[in-house]
């Protein structure tokens, strides 16, 4: 209680409630002032006996009447016992008593250690400050009460701060859309003669229009309601991407899809699952399960070995015989893509199968192929204490970290298994068929994993992926690559899955040698920096595919190497830099095998070769983690110490991960003081990042005097895509000038220029 406040010694108001019975201290609205001539005997008597209560009884009732109806630090008038005595006796002076500011210190200071003391605690505060317990008991209520009610108010005061910059953003894409200078095809002008806003309204608008006729349509012929009634996107009409905040930085690089922009939101709205649609759904798993276990488990003539050995096909014609069941007939366009691996990796079966089972898990350990995944309804979690008959219906979009090959979105339902010899099974299966999604191009026939528990906690997986598709949107570039199943197939599943199982390891690796120079050895230093990394990896893929929440613009180049750029704000992430972030791609085809690529671009001594950034600086490394077998797989904190003395040094924290098919180089600029926070162990999520980087893929062929002979992964030459991210400007409402732009596409160029010309050499 405030100091100064008084309190009054002689405010005993009757306590009688309207039965006779002694109301409940501590409850305003339970004290009333009696009346004499109301009462009945009964009531006079017991008023009577309280009236002859000890002194201290009086004190108590006192105290407790005043703080259960006062704030702290209020006055409250004295009241008679009873309606004759406020009659008969006059009016006597009010007298007050405060709490010392000795007390007021001292129950401060304990409530701050411990807002809810117990009887123990208080009777010992009533010792020491000479106070009733009640009294001690009552002030901690009070100010507990205060401090929520301060904190609302803040918290209110928050919500109308943040309600009015909604309004004020609303009105102003309102302004900009009814400025407009071509509503009807939506089509943009140039970047610079327009807002940020207007220019990614426009992109989305048209886009969305299409997906929305789209919609139409199939709600007409599947739900039985007219396309008259799924009105068509006008420009009268504010589009949804504003509503959904399409284009921010918010909808990408979120595990777990908690969220799902554009077309995420579109996709699920059709997604959750009716009651009458459940039954099908759960028999529609149970069949799966079936048919992913025999697939795992048969040879030929199911699956035929190629003639060199390096591969495993699916012979069609005996699927359709074998699996006459399903999801239905291959739609019209389609292909099948189906492949099968095995390997042993480093984790046990029952981590494996909970990575699997939790998307939050799934999508951070597959951040390479899954760029966004979401859990829509949960069917079942399965019995009690594991996953065993888990079913969960979900979305997910699978990329490849290039601009020149659409995501693949599929709706499916998640079905987990232990079976009677102690193997697990985890199988998904599309559900189209149930209820089509108007943007999928890509449907999942039975596809999954078997797990069995091997001895030292290692686990041996069996992976199945089998997928219709349809590839109209893949680059040439890419198409031997996606139509071989190295870009979405089993393999490289498996590889990834292996990978990180490594990685994984490391983060809880505790005998760490301490004898090489620059090794981290301290356990929580090394996990802030393993999964500040994790964050710039993830963060870095979800960014460079085609997403159908990106909206790429390709500049004038030469054809395959264009170079395509996006814009997005940034606002209100602590993990990035505020303002407007101008996103450039290029990929390209190099003669040098994906190995001697990686090679290349990880190394310290040679980033000055291709890094224009880095103003011919010597790279040095300062720490480093490694993350399994692979020299090449490992976290390292770089410094550029810069040839001009009167420019700072840079830190530069850089991942470089390789498997058989697939190889990334991903870095971003990073503050000194932060990173010394996050290798003391402090929180990573708060260190901004733009990561730039490479993702190396094989081009899945060789070349040997003038024939194509179908190579393992990694033989031939490489796909190579170069990726940056760049804050233009730092205020997020500012305009794209097309200085910028240039300046960037000037960059990319002529890294992708250096690259070119430094492997040339190495390889002659």
């Amino acid at each position: 209680m405030p100091a100064g406040l008084m309190i009054p010694v002689r405010n005993m108001p009757s306590m009688l409630g309207s039965n006779g019975s002694i109301g409940e201290f501590g409850s305003a609205s339970r004290l009333s002032l009696g009346q004499p001539n109301m009462m009945d005997p009964g009531q006079l008597h017991q008023l009577e006996m309280i009236q002859n209560a000890s002194e201290l009884e009086l004190a108590r009732l006192r105290d407790e009447d005043f703080d259960s109806t006062t704030k702290s630090g209020s006055e409250n008038q004295e009241g008679g016992a009873s309606g004759d005595d406020q009659e008969q006796q006059p009016p006597k002076k009010k007298r007050y008593h405060r709490h010392t500011q000795h007390q007021i210190q001292e129950m401060e200071a304990f409530f701050k250690e411990c807002p809810h003391p117990d009887d123990k605690q208080r009777k010992e505060l009533s010792r020491e400050l000479g106070l009733e317990p009640l009294q001690i008991k009552f002030w901690f209520q009070n100010k507990r009460t205060q401090m929520k009610t301060q904190h609302e108010r803040h918290e209110n005061s928050q919500l109308r701060a943040e309600n009015e910059k909604l309004r004020s953003d609303n009105m102003r894409y309102r302004e900009a859309l009814s400025n407009a200078s071509c509503p009807n095809c939506g089509g943009p002008t140039a970047i610079g003669e327009m807002s940020f806003d207007e220019h990614h309204l426009r992109l989305e608008n048209a886009r969305f229009r299409e997906e929305i006729d789209r919609i139409s349509a199939i709600a007409a012929k599947y739900v039985g309601k007219p396309v008259a009634s799924y009105p068509h996107m006008s420009s009268s009409v504010p589009p949804r991407p504003l509503e959904l905040g399409v284009g921010n930085y918010g909808g990408q690089g979120v595990i777990g899809g908690e969220m799902f922009g554009g077309a995420g939101d579109l996709l699920r709205s059709l997604g959750a699952p009716n009651e009458h649609d459940k039954p099908m759904i759960i028999e529609l798993a149970v069949a799966a399960m079936e048919e992913l276990m025999r697939m795992a488990q048969m040879n030929e003539p199911l699956w035929m070995t190629s003639i060199d050995g390096s591969a495993t096909m699916l012979n069609e014609d005996e699927y359709l015989r074998t699996f006459p069941r399903g999801i239905g007939p291959k739609p019209t366009g389609f292909r099948y893509e189906a492949s099968r691996e095995t390997a042993v990796v480093i984790m046990n079966h029952i981590s494996l199968v909970e990575i699997l089972m939790d998307v939050s898990q799934w999508s951070t350990v597959f951040s390479g192929i899954v760029s966004r995944a979401m859990t829509l309804e949960v069917l079942s979690t399965g019995v009690a204490g594991n996953y065993n008959g888990a079913l969960q219906v979900m979305t997910a979009e699978f990329q490849l970290p290039t601009p020149l090959v659409p995501t693949r979105d599929s709706y499916f339902v998640r079905y987990c298994k232990q079976h009677q010899d102690g193997t697990w099974a985890v199988v998904d299966v599309s559900l189209d068929n149930i209820r089509p999604s108007p943007i999928s191009r890509c449907r999942r026939r039975p596809s999954g994993c078997l797990i069995q528990e091997m001895p030292n906690g290692y686990s041996k997986v069996m992976w199945v992926e089998h997928v219709e598709v349809e590839d109209k949107g893949v680059h040439n570039l890419y198409k031997q690559l996606v139509s071989s199943g190295h870009a979405f197939g089993a393999k490289r599943w498996v590889a990834t899955l292996d990978r990180q199982c490594e990685r994984l390891a490391s983060v809880m690796a505790t005998n760490i040698p301490t004898g090489d120079v620059g090794v981290i050895t301290n356990q929580d230093g090394r996990k802030s920096m393993l999964k500040l990394a994790e964050r710039m990896a993830i963060s870095f893929c979800a960014g460079v595919s085609a997403s159908t929440a990106h909206t790429w613009t390709t500049l004038s180049g030469t054809g395959a190497d264009d170079v395509r750029v996006m814009t997005r704000k940034s606002v209100d992430d602590p993990g990035r830099p505020p303002g407007i972030v101008l996103s450039a791609a290029t990929s390209f085809w190099l003669s040098v095998p994906p190995k001697g690529v990686f090679d290349f671009l990880r190394d310290e001594n040679s980033r000055s070769e291709w890094d224009i950034l880095s103003n011919g600086g010597v790279v040095q490394e300062m720490a480093h983690i490694a993350n399994g077998r692979d020299t090449g797989n490992c976290v390292s904190l770089l410094r550029v110490n810069s040839a001009n003395s009167s420019q700072s040094n840079m830190l530069i924290l850089q991942e470089s991960c390789t498997d058989p098919t697939a190889s990334f180089v991903i870095y971003a600029p990073v503050d000194i003081v932060a990173m010394n926070v996050v290798l003391n162990g402090g929180d990573p999520d708060y260190v901004a990042l733009l990561p730039s980087g490479f993702a190396i893929f094989p081009d899945s062929t060789t070349a040997i005097n003038g024939e194509t002979i179908g190579g393992e992964a990694g033989s031939g030459g490489s796909l190579l895509t170069v990726a940056f991210q760049i804050l233009v400007d730092s205020v997020p409402t500012a305009k794209l000038s097309l200085g910028s732009v240039a300046t960037v596409n000037n960059l990319i160029a002529c890294t992708v220029e250096r690259i070119k010309a430094s492997l040339s050499c190495e390889n002659a």
